[in-house]
């Protein structure tokens, strides 16, 4: 059985090893997960989770520059699945993406493997459902890409300890029950509580003195640790903060950054932070906070981390969030790129001068809200998406993108009034090698999160107002953070810079999920004319078919030429 079992992952491998879709040379990991419900009860009420192999939230992947990670999904909801992998780059691989624009989802009781390469990629991410609601529920779960022994990294690798933390917004209803309430045009709503790492902390303790509040991560003075800070919620940006201790920012979304220290953090929906905790209190129990910010009423959740030797327990005196979006502004204007350092390349991250790239094209894309037939949608330029049953990448790859979609439904400028709305697929021309300019507006009153897939971009500008030709004299273009996620504040604009080499299909969508749910998002097509595996790998062989693509015979694959 076990002979059997090494002899099937070993043609598995080879199989992928031959298709490109797997590094040779490089080590390989391989993962089985079966995804199922259960019952969770994170806010104390029971309710319906999704777990990956019992667990809440899902395992925590440690992978190391270069690695390929073969991970091999079981179905065993009652519904089609699919899991996304937000910053994992895939190099001319958009089909392990797991978006419905470039994967079937995996039908109940079936598989798909996925085939991961963490190609020159370092730092903290995460992984999480991309069909349906199925993110309120769970199956998500931390990232993280070691620097390889031989690159240096600009500060001690040697930390005594790696915690990864997984914090986010919370809703007690199922996500059958959150999917219903938005079909029938009602929004979500404030959530009910905040989770850290799947759970929410209280402030008591028992008459003893103990209390039930275990600690979440335990310290030994004088010792550093590295925190991998997530938002993997759905909707709320969080505010998190330790009591007591301040934080050494020093990666995050892929970049080493300017050592700053900071009280405390904003980390919006999608966003990752990596920061340096020094164990240099009073050694007893403290609190780790996470709040929620910009809501009428703040939602507080607390964790306990534990020096190893402590006298006390925690003050429930707990430091404050800050007020604001201002504030969070700032914050935003105060990461800087560390040109010095090196990322997963020995090279220095500020030997690429993006700030001396010409802009090949600018794309303006604002979002709105409207109601559509009495029930509210969400768009870009107009444009509500709506998935289609055949994967738009399929679509492309067979030759037939036409019955599927229109290329370009939207343009490079959005409409000073966008009153008119259509719901269809929204896929946008990218020229390869194109130095892109993408301003995003954010026509609301509230936060907004983007995240594009396959790429990292450079933030390099952010205010409030409208965006004109005239606010590139504002642009960062020495030392941006080259990152995957951007927060847009309500009423405001931000700017990124981002080279498009990376051929294949990608999302562009919001984070906020029930603007994903209800329109927010597009796709944009990286192509050349010439089809060849120099630039993109073949669909793979275990591709899951669907649509009008399932009983037709594939395409002449790729060559190199």
């Amino acid at each position: 059985m076990v002979a059997t079992r090494l002899m099937m992952l070993l043609i598995c491998f080879l199989a992928a090893a031959t298709s490109g879709l797997v590094e040779a040379g490089s080590p390989t990991f391989f993962f089985t997960w079966n995804v199922t419900y259960g019952t969770i009860s994170p806010l104390g009420i029971p309710q319906q989770g999704i777990l990956i192999n019992g667990q809440f939230p899902g395992p925590n992947i440690n992978s190391t520059t270069n690695d390929n990670l073969v991970i091999n999904v079981f179905n065993k909801l009652d519904e089609p699945f699919l899991l996304t992998w937000p910053g994992i780059q895939h190099k001319k691989n958009s089909w392990q993406d797991g978006v419905l624009g470039t994967n079937c989802p995996i039908p109940p009781g079936k598989n798909y493997t996925y085939y991961l390469q963490v190609k020159d990629q370092i730092g903290s991410y995460i992984y999480y459902p991309s069909t349906g609601f199925h993110r309120a529920a769970g199956g998500f779960g931390g990232l993280c890409i070691h620097s390889r022994s031989v690159v240096p990294v600009p500060y001690n690798r040697f930390v005594e300890d790696d915690f990864t933390l997984l914090i986010g917004d919370w809703y007690t209803r199922s996500h059958v029950e959150l999917g219903k309430q938005l079909d029938s045009g009602k929004l979500l709503g404030k959530p009910d509580g905040v989770l850290i790492n799947g759970k929410s902390g209280r402030l008591d303790y028992d008459s003893d003195g103990k209390g039930d509040n275990e600690p979440l991560f335990t310290m030994k003075a004088g010792k550093v640790y590295k925190y991998r800070i997530c938002n993997v919620g759905v909707k709320t940006s969080l505010n998190f903060r330790i009591q007591g201790h301040t934080m050494k920012l020093v990666e995050m979304e892929g970049s080493h950054v300017v050592q700053n220290e900071y009280e405390s953090l904003d980390v919006h929906v999608g966003q990752c932070f990596t920061v340096l905790v020094t164990a240099n209190q009073d050694p007893k129990d403290y609190y780790l906070i996470a709040s929620t910010r910009f809501t009428r009423t703040v939602i507080t959740t607390t964790a306990i981390v534990r020096y190893s030797d402590s006298k006390g327990l925690a003050s429930p005196d707990l430091p404050k969030a800050p007020v604001g979006w201002d504030w969070s502004l700032n914050q935003f204007r105060s990461f800087r790129w560390n040109l010095t350092a090196s990322a997963a390349r020995p090279n220095p991250q500020g030997s690429f001068h993006y700030g001396g790239i010409p802009i090949n094209r600018t794309i303006r894309l604002a979002n709105t809200a409207h109601l559509v037939n009495g029930k509210v949608r969400f768009a870009i330029n107009g444009v509500s998406y709506v998935n289609s049953e055949t994967p738009l990448k399929f679509a492309e790859y067979y030759g037939i993108p036409e019955e599927v979609f229109k290329y370009n439904v939207i343009s490079d400028k959005p409409a000073d009034e966008i009153e008119n709305v259509t719901l269809q697929p929204n896929v946008m021309d990218a020229t390869y090698k194109a130095f892109m300019e993408i301003v995003l507006e954010n026509r609301q009153n509230t936060m907004q999160s983007w995240i594009l897939d396959g790429y990292a971009f450079f933030a390099v500008a952010m205010e409030p107002g409208t965006w004109n030709p005239d606010k590139r004299k504002s642009y960062n273009l020495i030392d941006a953070v080259s990152r995957y996620t951007i927060q847009v504040f309500p009423n405001c604009w931000a700017a990124i810079l981002v080279s498009m080499d990376n051929a294949g299909m990608w999302n562009l969508r919001s984070n906020i999920w029930e603007r994903n749910y209800l329109g927010q998002q597009l796709y944009l097509s990286v192509r050349l004319h010439k089809r060849s595996l120099r630039y993109e790998y073949n669909m793979p062989d275990n591709a899951l078919l669907c649509g009008i693509v399932a009983n037709m015979s594939k395409p002449t694959p790729y060559s190199l030429q």
